[in-house]
């Protein structure tokens, strides 16, 4: 008997949805698929399972990527801030009152953020000059891209989106390894700003167009030149919401970074497996490269973790990106509305605070719909995926 094509990183404590785990295996029963691995927050998606990682030897599939192309999270740590509790909370409401990159010419800076990253904002005359400072900090990728897409998608650069996306300051917590934590600006009592956002609309737009073709790897340029800007412009919208909540803080300067990193989830690398090259599809899924730094997401009122990938390859080189979905969205409604009151919606069990005008939105990603994160954590690290590094704690949250 031949061996599954798949692995679920499953362990004590991690409630697993049937649905998910066979989508999976049909998504590894493809001919072309070498291995696919299901991360501890799987969970059912439309046709393909989200939480999980696919390597296809000769094909490409949109699909495995979802509708939020380059969806991932940017980590910046700030050793100190200037305004808390209050003032910060209400900071950074008059931050979400009025976007303000109104003034920016949309043409360019859409053609900025698709063709260069966020690295392409220090060229924009009419930028602000502190986030001119922080884009100064990035790297340009010159990837080839696809045509600039329509100039009415700039308007959304710099927004959270909906669902489990978030703008979030967190406190530094546990620092168990130090010399990492250093390297990324984790300090002791310092703090992390983390963007967890993607390419917003434009993701679903570019997704719209292939559908649910699967392409030879000869003819996928074109698809392939999309992806590149989706991952782009989903930088520069995470770049923007740190810059934001950064403002609020009265930190904006690059000046007062310590470190940084940008992580996408729903994305494809061409990679060489032991069984040869690849085509390495993520949704959902967080890259986990030997002695590199990648984040596990918690709930708004659950610690997100830092952590360092061991480059496994049964892993498929992956950690989940987060806890994960254990309600949808409309049982998550129905549930939370009977357990919580709705004032009590806006703090968190760890003490943080929530900024959310959307009151479904506070139900449907209250902690209750989603997995434990610690169980998620230690099922990583069970597996050999990867090993704590640090934990944060959540201080103020942004939902949209």
């Amino acid at each position: 008997m031949s061996e599954p094509r798949f692995t679920v990183l499953d362990g004590p404590g991690v409630w697993m949805e049937g649905d998910a785990v066979q989508q999976l295996a049909r998504v590894a029963d493809h001919p072309d698929c070498i291995r696919a691995a299901g991360m501890p927050d799987l969970h059912p998606g439309p046709g393909t399972p989200i939480g999980a990682t696919v390597a296809l030897r000769h094909t490409l599939w949109p699909a495995l990527l979802g509708g939020d192309l380059g969806c991932g999270v940017k980590l910046v740590g700030v050793p100190k801030i200037k305004h808390r509790g209050d003032a910060l909370h209400r900071r950074m409401v008059d931050e979400l009152a009025a976007h303000p990159l109104d003034h920016v010419d949309g043409p360019r800076l859409l053609e900025a953020a698709w063709t260069v990253g966020p690295a392409g904002l220090r060229d924009l005359d009419d930028l602000p000059d502190s986030l001119r400072e922080l884009a100064a900090l990035e790297e340009p990728d010159l990837t080839p891209v696809g045509a600039t897409p329509p100039v009415e998608f700039a308007l959304q650069l710099g927004t959270v989106g909906s669902g489990n996306h978030f703008l979030e300051l967190a406190s530094v917590q546990e620092r168990i390894d130090r010399e990492r934590c250093e390297g990324l600006g984790l300090r002791s009592r310092g703090f992390a700003v983390l963007a967890h956002s993607g390419s917003r609309a434009l993701g679903k737009h570019l997704a719209s167009r292939w559908g649910a073709v699967q392409l030879a790897e000869d003819d996928a340029g074109p698809w392939l030149a999309e992806v590149q800007g989706a991952v782009n412009y989903a930088r520069t919208n995470r770049l923007i919401l740190c810059w934001r909540m950064l403002r609020a803080a009265g930190v904006a300067r690059s000046s007062k970074i310590a470190g940084s990193l940008d992580l996408a989830h729903n994305t494809v690398e061409r990679v060489v497996l032991s069984d040869g090259p690849a085509w390495l599809h993520r949704k959902g899924s967080a890259p986990a490269h030997a002695g590199r730094l990648t984040v596990v997401l918690g709930s708004r009122g659950a610690p997100t973790w830092v952590m360092v990938g061991a480059g496994s390859e049964a892993c498929l080189c992956s950690v989940a990106h987060g806890a994960g979905r254990k309600l949808d969205r409309a049982r998550s409604i129905a549930l939370v509305k009977h357990r919580h009151r709705r004032s009590s919606l806006r703090h968190t069990a760890l003490g943080g605070r929530v900024i959310c005008d959307d009151t479904d939105a506070l139900y449907a990603e209250h902690p209750d719909a989603y997995k434990p994160v610690e169980p998620v954590v230690a099922a990583l690290e069970a597996h050999g995926a990867a090993s704590r590094v640090a934990s944060l704690h959540p201080v103020l949250t942004v939902k949209q």
